[in-house]
């Protein structure tokens, strides 16, 4: 009987120690895309572009963090690549030669909002990784918010 407590008790340790699973990641990734949506009808786009824009905002957890673009595919709210700010992401291509940001488009076009999968390589890495993304378009504006996660690996710092 010690032994099956034990191994039991072993068994729950693992588990609650595996940390987020990739449910938890789409549901944190869905809700931080609706936050972003919800601000820019609360408190308007500029300060929301700039919680987006901001590292430690709001729209930053560990991993996972928020983007924007206009309709047309320029980037307008990224907070880790301020150098993408301004650029028309149009043509970018992932790892499977999809014109990833034209399907990001396709998707809130047709539907409002909905999820992508691509082929994107971590951050520090050259080697692409199947990712997830959920993206939203801003009713009312020239704009989509997106956000997403790798489905490969729990990512590092969470």
């Amino acid at each position: 009987m010690k032994a099956v407590l034990f191994l039991v008790g072993v068994l729950l340790f693992m588990f609650a120690a595996s940390g987020p699973t990739k449910a938890d990641d789409a549901e944190e990734v869905q809700n931080l895309v609706e936050r972003a949506v919800a601000m820019v009808k609360d408190r308007g786009k500029e300060a929301t572009l700039k919680a987006v824009n901001d590292r430690q905002g709001p729209f930053v957890k560990g991993d996972l963090y928020v983007f924007a673009m206009r309709m047309d595919n320029v980037m307008v709210g990224h907070p880790h690549e301020h150098s993408l700010r301004g650029v028309n992401l149009n043509f970018v291509k992932d790892a499977a030669e999809t014109p990833l940001f034209q399907r990001f488009k396709e998707v809130v076009e047709a539907q409002g909002s909905g999820w992508v999968e691509y082929q994107w390589a971590k951050p520090g890495s050259k080697d692409p990784s199947p990712k997830k993304s959920f993206i939203k378009k801003v009713p009312g504006e020239d704009l989509y918010v997106g956000a997403g996660y790798y489905l490969d690996t729990k990512p590092a710092g969470r």
